[in-house]
């Protein structure tokens, strides 16, 4: 029979797509030196605590090598205490184990909270996205300003209690403003950008790298004294000055001059006179004629 203008065709079409599914688990840092990072729980055991086995590493007093652990098992997951000094709480109760439910805070330690939760793909890369937004710098992808001074405050607490070393680098471009005056702002958000890339690769998962501002940069490294802070310090040094520069096809020399402080309390009573000391370094690397580190020893 002809078709006419009363005659429909339906074609199959496919199923709506299904929303996404909350299936995924995850610890995400309420509290802590970490706050707002997220960890996703894929092996069947993850282990909670500041040791070097640690999957989960949280730096924080009262915390132990290895503190609790999160195992899954098919649709269920369970928080168990490794035996840890000071307990692991969930919902504000002392557990030895407990099936954990979507939303279920845990506290480790004296301050270091995290939450239980599921999440979607779409869930994930929001939780990510403000992550980052809330403590790394825009242009570099390091830590910024303001989680550098809340995680030297906390690293240096836990130092101090603890008597364990805690070195701080601090250090900056030379002649950076020559950079942007010869070549342009754009070629010196590229130094700035390589730069926090070349060092990111080359230090320690521990070691907490932010950019202090402008073109200075820090760099706490914990558990590290005097020697091994100048160690790393001239590994930093020869990393950016062998680097290959290039704006537009020329090569633009770049090197560092870093400042080299460490902790003992007599002298460095607090976090913020640790910097003081790390500067006072950074400049003598400068009057000594830059490319140079320049360690502060009392």
């Amino acid at each position: 029979m002809a078709n006419d203008e009363r005659t429909r065709i339906f074609e199959p079409t496919a199923p709506p797509k299904a929303e996404g599914r909350r299936d995924r688990a995850f610890l995400v840092v309420l509290a802590g030196t970490s706050v707002g990072e997220m960890y996703k729980l894929e092996q069947s055991r993850t282990v909670i605590g500041r040791g070097q086995k640690a999957s989960i590493r949280l730096f924080d007093d009262g915390i132990s090598r290895e503190h609790a652990e999160v195992v899954v098992e098919t649709d269920r997951v369970y928080l168990r205490d490794l035996g840890s000094t000071n307990g692991t709480f969930c919902n504000g109760a002392r557990v030895s184990e407990r099936e954990l439910a979507d939303g279920d805070k845990i506290l480790v330690g004296s301050t270091s909270i995290l939450k239980f939760t599921y999440h979607d793909d779409i869930d994930e890369v929001f939780q990510r996205q403000m992550y980052e937004s809330a403590l790394r710098d825009g242009l570099t992808k390091v830590f910024n300003k303001k989680y550098f001074t809340d995680r030297l405050e906390s690293e240096f607490t836990y130092a101090l209690r603890h008597s364990t070393p805690l070195t701080l680098l601090l250090f900056d471009l030379d002649h950076f403003k020559k950079v942007n005056d010869t070549y342009g702002h754009l070629a010196g958000d590229l130094v700035l950008s390589e730069v926090a890339a070349t060092l990111s690769a080359i230090l320690r998962n521990e070691d907490v790298f932010a950019r202090y501002g402008g073109e200075e940069f820090a760099i706490i490294c914990r558990g590290s004294d005097i020697e091994q802070g100048a160690v790393v310090g001239e590994r930093v040094r020869k990393a950016v000055e062998k680097h290959a520069f290039v704006w537009n096809g020329t090569p633009i020399p770049i090197t560092i001059s870093i400042g080299v402080a460490t902790m003992p309390p007599a002298v460095a009573k607090d976090s913020l006179a640790l910097i003081a000391l790390s500067d006072a370094a950074l400049y003598e690397a400068k009057r000594q004629g830059r490319n140079r580190v320049w360690v502060h020893r009392p």
